[in-house]
């Protein structure tokens, strides 16, 4: 089952636009604090803001930050910088150095070996704890190889379960 949008929380293209230049500012002061090198780039899509952090030198030290924890913990800082200026809560993503598209992978390969345990005759395969975005990927991948998924649990302990249909 994946989490939906409430109608009342979709930006406008001109919204996510705002969105994205608060968060680059933000991103860029960051990163010269740091005094880490990084190019940023906005998109829109699905409703939602989408920074990347990249860096056109191979030596960068971008790597510093592109760790999912870390990324996490920037996207809530960047979401907060980008509601207070607005007053409206932001839904964001931040991507450090190609963090999503790593983090995307490991999820897939966590719900490969669920549907193995359910082909092993589980009757069904909990994931570990994950953020909502993380949540609305696995529910996406479950769909895509024909089972079913729901998120259980409050808080930070909220995860997705797999099943058969």
């Amino acid at each position: 089952m994946s989490e939906s949008v409430d109608e009342s929380d979709a930006r406008t293209p001109s919204q996510l636009e705002e969105e994205g230049d608060i968060a680059a500012d933000y991103i860029e002061e960051l990163l010269d604090i740091a005094d880490l090198d990084g190019d940023i780039d906005i998109d829109a899509r699905g409703g939602r803001a989408y920074l990347s952090v990249n860096s056109s030198e191979g030596t960068s030290n971008l790597g510093l930050l592109a760790k999912p924890d870390t990324v996490n913990a920037l996207q809530e800082l960047t979401r907060i910088a980008v509601q207070t200026k607005t007053g409206i809560f932001s839904r964001l993503i931040l991507d450090v150095g190609g963090s999503r598209e790593a983090r995307a992978a490991e999820l897939s390969v966590l719900v490969d070996t669920a549907i193995e345990r359910l082909e092993a005759g589980a009757e069904s395969a909990a994931l570990p704890a994950m953020s909502s975005y993380e949540r609305k990927l696995v529910h996406d991948v479950v769909s895509e190889r024909g089972f079913v998924s729901e998120s259980e649990g409050e808080g930070r302990d909220r995860h997705t379960v797999v099943t058969r249909r």
